[in-house]
């Protein structure tokens, strides 16, 4: 008898617990960013993807043609994803047109301005929590019915690294991604018996195109800062967001995955 070598069939042995065949994905906000680069990842890895988009059609359209043009199945649709009718009309639609949605990945974002606290009001800190609470609230809801029927479900939430390290002066958005974590890590608790998992992933700094105006020299002082001296790239959240949405995760919840080349190590 013949053994195989060490690391043999290694790829036949475990690739389809990363593949995501026969699933929908729901990925908000993801006509360009890190959302589009994600949306790619799941469409490559099999899913039939749902991207979504508030506003800038015909980028969004121009990133669909993008998409569809590399053999990948989805549908493009417009939401705004802390409007609550607006959430259960996106859903339905989904479901209507490509299946009840198995992954859900909350990623819209408004514009992130730093300001020092007296220059923010409370309806500033309010649009920080709809976004990054109420919207994953609400899509949840729709979505929730679903999972738990077939006892089978991902929602991968976008945090940040900025929690973590408590960046300044950035109090609104730190303090709305704060509250997207714990509201996380409960949920995680509480779908666990339905085998549905809740994890997050925490980009760094990546710039994409609403940092096209960011002063050079922030820019730059935040990358001498990353150990492994590079810019982080959309593409560099592949990975995860499709190990998370699969099989290959099915033990894993609750948890915040850094995305940013070390800058949050210990």
């Amino acid at each position: 008898m013949t053994l195989p070598m060490h690391g043999q069939n290694h790829a036949s042995n475990h690739a389809p617990h990363f593949r995501l065949d026969g699933k929908v994905a729901l990925v908000t906000g993801s006509s360009k960013g890190l959302g589009k680069a994600m949306a790619f990842a799941l469409g490559a890895a099999g899913a039939k993807v749902a991207f979504n988009y508030a506003n800038g059609k015909e980028w969004a359209e121009e990133t669909f043609a993008e998409y569809k043009a590399a053999g990948y199945a989805g549908g493009l649709y417009r939401a705004s994803v802390i409007d609550p009718a607006e959430v259960k009309s996106l859903c339905a639609q989904i479901t209507a047109e490509l299946g009840p949605i198995d992954i859900l990945i909350p990623n819209a974002t408004p514009a992130q301005p730093l300001k020092p606290i007296e220059q923010y009001d409370w309806a500033f800190y309010q649009s920080m929590l709809d976004f990054f609470v109420k919207s994953p609230y609400l899509l949840t809801l729709e979505v929730l019915p679903h999972m738990k029927k077939q006892r089978w479900g991902r929602i991968i939430n976008i945090t940040s690294e900025v929690f973590n390290r408590g960046v300044a002066p950035f109090s609104a958005y730190v303090a709305a991604k704060g509250a997207q974590i714990g509201w996380s890590r409960s949920m995680a608790n509480e779908l666990a018996p339905f085998n549905i998992t809740v994890n997050m992933i925490a980009p760094g700094w990546i710039p994409v195109e609403r940092h096209a105006n960011d002063p050079e020299h922030e820019k730059e002082g935040y990358r001498r800062l990353i150990p492994m001296g590079r810019w982080g790239v959309p593409k560099d959240l592949a990975g995860t967001v499709v190990y998370l949405a699969s099989e290959a995760s099915d033990f894993v919840t609750g948890q915040d995955i850094h995305v940013n080349g070390g800058m949050t190590v210990g």
